[in-house]
């Protein structure tokens, strides 16, 4: 619906630490590293061993995003229902922001089985760091600076 590439990958979304531990059981050898930074507004991209959920990998099945949010309202309770999602933004690709349900394009509302109208969504992306090298890398720059990102990853990895 979002008309962007397949290669592309999309994160999984969890309701929290705990139920993203249980969907990818191997991200246990990161387990300080993901609470030291989720909830929070980063997304990360950590090593996917078992290549586990394919369709959400892109190009890159050796890799997983995730993310765990600090979200309130119709989101929050969505999410806690559901327990996770493959979540991505509500633009055409390429395309600008959606901010509000009226700025979701008809082609993705069309497209979907349920909408969410959740108000003025508030805020920044998140910041994409991959850490999946020797040293963290920011890949996207959003709600946390690359410095301020860089920081607490390599204080969370104990690569200081």
């Amino acid at each position: 619906m979002k008309q962007r590439p397949a290669q592309q990958p999309t994160a999984l979304l969890a309701k929290d630490v705990e139920l993203l531990l249980e969907l990818v059981p191997e991200l246990r050898s990161v387990e300080g590293l993901l609470r030291a930074l989720l909830p929070g507004p980063y997304t990360l991209v950590l090593p996917n061993p078992a290549q586990r959920y394919p369709w959400l990998n892109g190009s890159s099945p050796g890799t997983i995003g995730v993310r765990v949010s600090r979200l309130s309202g119709p989101g929050a309770e969505v999410l806690e229902r559901v327990g996770a999602v493959a979540a991505t933004s509500a633009n055409l690709h390429g395309g600008p922001e959606a901010r509000r349900l009226e700025d979701v394009p008809v082609e993705i509302r069309a497209g979907a089985a349920a909408l969410v109208d959740g108000g003025d969504l508030p805020g920044t992306p998140s910041t994409v760091l991959d850490l999946t090298g020797a040293e963290p890398r920011v890949v996207r720059e959003g709600a946390v600076p690359a410095a301020e990102a860089l920081e607490r990853a390599l204080a969370a990895t104990g690569s200081r």
